[in-house]
């Protein structure tokens, strides 16, 4: 989905920590995104010689902060995103606009539920951050950490996300991952979280069931988008959303889906190791949140998913 040109984006709900980091801990990522920490999980559990992993990762053994790749705006940092116009160009200023989006929506939407909404904290960073549930790497890919609250991003996933995982680049398979982490941010605020710690690998298990509903809570807010206003002008961050937006969208969730990643990594797929779900689940969960708009059809805590 692409910006309305004249959307004022608010670049102090996430912080640019390329060039920086940030204070070590422990805690458990979630999400680990919606790509590398599954391969790392997937790769770990099949014993898969450690040097495939810096293949298809590009991750290396470098662990120090890198330089954002090119295009992505780094030199200027996030507090140089100020339109939507910007957000249009610009990689790091779209993880921006979607984050103000999403806040914009989750808000007033969890409040007609009788919870509130609180910001949890967006960090763009390069290389490798820390955070409260350990070092991060572009490796791992974007996740929610719950220690701090926090959603990290590493603009160079997405060309991961293309080039590696075979994604369509467009505009809503990049704000797809933002909405998806946000989720589970989400989730976090309503209790839910945990619930990935039980049973947490195979096609049924805790882990599988949190990843999907955060898919079906991306699609929720892909579903109300474009009349997600932005409190500076009154008028929608985002453009209507297209045809051509959706499938965006499907392609990134199918490219990270379990069986496809374990087929690309190790050409097998074992359903009891998954940890996120097959690429069918992934898109059937995104639509059932776009299709709705109601977090009511997004219960995948039970039955069968």
């Amino acid at each position: 989905m692409s910006f309305n040109d004249g959307a004022q984006l608010d670049p102090s709900q996430v912080e640019d920590r390329r060039g920086g980091g940030g204070g070590l801990g422990r805690g458990t990522m979630i999400g680990g995104g919606v790509g590398g920490a599954l391969l790392v999980i997937v790769l770990s559990l099949l014993g898969v010689n450690p040097g495939i992993l810096s293949d298809l990762t590009g991750s290396g053994q470098d662990t120090g902060q890198q330089q954002a790749p090119a295009g992505t705006g780094a030199s200027n940092g996030t507090g140089t995103c100020k339109t939507g116009a910007d957000a249009s160009q610009r990689l790091d200023c779209r993880i921006v606009g979607t984050v103000n989006s999403v806040n914009a929506f989750w808000a007033p939407y969890l409040s007609k539920q009788g919870v509130k909404y609180t910001n949890p904290k967006a960090v763009v960073f390069s290389g490798q951050t820390s955070t409260a549930c350990g070092p991060a790497t572009t490796a791992v890919g974007p996740f929610y950490c719950p220690g701090d609250k926090s959603a990290y991003f590493d603009p160079g996933f997405f060309d991961e996300l293309v080039s590696r995982f075979g994604s369509s680049g467009g505009p809503l398979a990049q704000e797809y991952v933002v909405a998806h982490e946000y989720g589970h941010h989400v989730q976090d605020l309503l209790g839910t979280l945990g619930y990935a710690q039980k049973d947490p690998q195979g096609p049924q298990s805790g882990s599988v069931r949190v990843e999907l509903q955060a898919d079906c809570y991306a699609g929720m807010w892909a579903h109300y988008a474009s009349t997600v206003n932005d409190p500076a002008t009154g008028k929608p961050y985002l453009q209507q959303i297209t045809q051509k937006d959706v499938q965006d969208a499907l392609s990134a969730a199918s490219s990270v889906g379990d069986d496809r990643i374990q087929k690309s990594a190790t050409g097998r797929v074992n359903p009891e190791s998954w940890t996120h779900g097959s690429s069918q689940q992934r898109q059937t969960w995104f639509m059932r949140g776009f299709q709705s708009g109601d977090i009511n059809q997004c219960n995948t805590l039970t039955g069968t998913v």
